[in-house]
């Protein structure tokens, strides 16, 4: 029974430690999370004076909702660490006070022994009756070893009730931060209750108003259909633009091309004139050496073979002598004429090779000259999913595709982008480098194209921009300042195009 109450103990303080670690965890997780809620409360106090009954205001109403019940979820799991705690601080209360109980009682039966035995009571004379010396000194070490062990137990016994003490200690500061822990619970949980009341209050003002919300939002989708077919049709229009200049350069490109390679062609006939005599030289002087190499060889041919018939025929050692110092000659004669040989085609090569430079270097100066091989890449599409947000802060209100209204369930938009909703004074920036292809006044708000490649990103419902036309812009240049819905919140319709395909801008950006 004790072994299986010890190993049930083991297993809730094993699982404590990772109770605590998790505890701390969901800690700083609410600290992150009320941060947020402070953030949002910033940025409702300032939609609400622009206009209340935007779909921005509401998005932040349910994310502020959503964060306050999670914070409160958290604080659920918190409380049932402190639970566990508490439940664990009890266990080892009451194993310590059973251990407790078994010291003191063990305790006890020592002093009983020790006071039936008078020889121990009585030391001195429990030594003395000792029938010699080593017995006595034996008693001595035995007085001392029982001493030492009465003290032990002694000792246990203290350390096991401060030990107790510790833990019912630890158990009171748990009971306390559940109890704070339950206040604050209290608190959150009537807040919640406020703001569902007023996230309600809030749909109540939007159905008391539909007909005419409803009304302004089927005006606002035509005028988004409309501006959705304008930024179509722009873009169309700059692809059809793009692809009428590259078929243009590129015919100016292989006219420059062919008038390249004709002046090209000349310039390296003018290098060969001006080189053909140096050229003719270095392979005259070459022949000439090889020709002197040539004889040199014949030659020492020659007298190598004299020297063997004179030395067959034993002639006087004179006429053997002569001979071999012809031969030896004749031997450094082949290793001058090889020298000069080696020599001569090594300048032929140093002359060749010049003329060649010469003439690669000249035809790299008139292709340049003539603007042929000059081209620009763009690789926005291997940055998929890093490409930076349009905003510095700001919450996604309309998704990409056919999405139902929020309030209004009969009304379904089609969005070729994205709108976010952001603070008044927000300036829209760049998300990747490119070129402003154009900038467009549409339904009275300014609408800036950038193009990447292939790619555009368009940047709608802007009050000013910050821009021009064919300007070279960096990933966060600023394009312009946010301008107001219609229903007076500051949002930011952003889109992305693939030649003429929209795409989801969620997929691309950083978010």
């Amino acid at each position: 029974m004790i072994k299986k109450l010890s190993f049930f103990i083991s297993i809730i303080l094993f699982g404590s430690a990772f109770g605590q670690k998790d505890k701390e965890q969901l800690q700083k997780q609410n600290a992150d999370l009320k941060k947020q809620i402070s953030s949002l409360n910033a940025t409702l106090n300032q939609t609400k004076q622009e206009s209340k009954l935007s779909i921005a205001y509401l998005n932040a109403v349910n994310q502020k909702l959503a964060l306050r019940e999670k914070v409160y979820n958290n604080t659920q799991k918190e409380k049932r660490f402190i639970e566990d705690d508490i439940y664990k601080r009890q266990l080892e209360i009451n194993k310590n006070n059973r251990e407790l109980e078994v010291l003191r009682k063990n305790y006890a039966e020592i002093l009983v022994k020790a006071y039936k035995t008078k020889g121990v009571q009585n030391k001195v004379t429990f030594i003395l009756s000792s029938k010699n010396i080593g017995e006595a000194l034996n008693r001595i070490e035995y007085l001392k070893r029982y001493s030492e062990y009465q003290d032990k137990k002694a000792a246990e016994i203290s350390n096991k009730a401060t030990e107790i003490k510790k833990n019912i200690s630890l158990k009171k500061k748990s009971v306390t931060e559940k109890d704070n822990l339950l206040l604050t619970q209290k608190k959150d949980l009537s807040t919640i209750e406020v703001e569902r009341k007023q996230k309600q209050q809030l749909l109540d003002e939007f159905k008391k108003n539909e007909v005419q919300l409803t009304a302004e939002l089927r005006q606002k989708q035509a005028q988004q259909k409309s501006l959705q077919k304008q930024i179509a049709n722009i873009i169309a229009e700059e692809i059809r633009l793009a692809k009428a200049k590259e078929e243009a350069e590129r015919k100016a490109e292989a006219e420059r091309k062919r008038l390249a390679d004709i002046a090209a062609k000349k310039e390296k006939e003018r290098i060969e004139a001006e080189n053909r005599a140096k050229l003719a030289a270095a392979e005259a002087e070459r022949k000439r050496a090889e020709n002197e190499a040539k004889r040199a060889n014949e030659l020492a041919a020659k007298k190598v073979e004299e020297e063997r018939k004179l030395a067959e025929t034993n002639k006087a050692v004179e006429k053997k002598e002569a001979a071999e110092r012809a031969s030896r000659e004749a031997a450094e004669r082949v290793k001058a004429a090889n020298e000069k040989l080696a020599a001569a085609k090594a300048n032929e090569a140093v002359v060749n090779k010049k003329n060649d430079d010469a003439k690669d270097e000249a035809e790299k100066k008139v292709m340049k000259s003539y603007g042929v091989g000059s081209t620009v890449g763009s690789n926005f599409a291997d940055n998929k999913g890093r490409i930076g947000f349009p905003v510095e802060r700001g919450t996604v209100t309309h998704r990409f595709g056919r999405q139902p209204h929020p309030v209004f369930k009969n009304i379904v938009e089609e969005n070729t982008g994205i709108k976010i909703a952001v603070t008044k004074g927000t300036k829209a920036r760049c998300v990747f480098p490119g070129v402003v292809s154009t900038i467009q006044v549409i339904n009275g708000s300014r609408t800036v194209f950038v193009k990447h490649g292939n790619y555009f990103t368009v940047y709608s419902n802007l009050a000013n921009t910050l821009v021009k036309a064919n300007q070279q812009v960096s990933a966060g240049t600023l394009i312009g300042e946010v301008g107001s819905d219609f229903d007076d919140s500051i949002t930011l319709d952003f889109q992305i195009w693939n030649g003429e395909n929209p795409v989801d801008p969620l997929g691309w950006v950083s978010y």
